[in-house]
């Protein structure tokens, strides 16, 4: 449920068949131990005036996406449609290794991206519309 609830917040639309197809990767008891952040990308100084992000030399930090997310660090990411940056999801053991994580980025050492990271509790928004659901009949 909470990769169903931050789809919806980043207008990323799934495309499964159902909601309980995203929800079936993760295990609850791998998750639980999981602490999840919000990562927002912005442009820094090294950011290419008047280019798109897509134009942005973001090659090495493609790559390095990847890689979190083959790791399992990473669980979504992608650019802002308005060429305003970009965010990634991520679920790691705790602050200081979402923080080693964001800092490592070939963009943000480069300058491309400067960076906003927040703590997200994500809300299991269909248990919530389930027990409204009942309380309604």
């Amino acid at each position: 449920m909470k990769m169903v609830a931050l789809l919806l917040v980043l207008g990323l639309a799934p495309t499964y068949s159902s909601a309980q197809t995203l929800t079936e990767t993760a295990s609850p008891q791998e998750t639980a131990t999981k602490a999840t952040y919000l990562v927002l990308y912005r442009p820094g100084p090294g950011w290419l005036t008047g280019k798109s992000v897509m134009e942005q030399p973001l090659k090495e930090h493609g790559k390095y996406m990847l890689s979190l997310y083959i790791k399992g660090s990473m669980k979504l990411a992608g650019p802002f449609t308005d060429n305003a940056g970009g965010a990634v999801l991520l679920e790691v053991a705790n602050e200081a290794e979402a923080k080693a994580i964001v800092t490592n980025d070939p963009a943000v050492k480069a300058g491309v991206f400067v960076y906003e990271m927040h703590p997200w509790k994500l809300q299991p928004w269909e248990e919530f519309a389930k027990k409204a659901k009942g309380a309604a009949h």
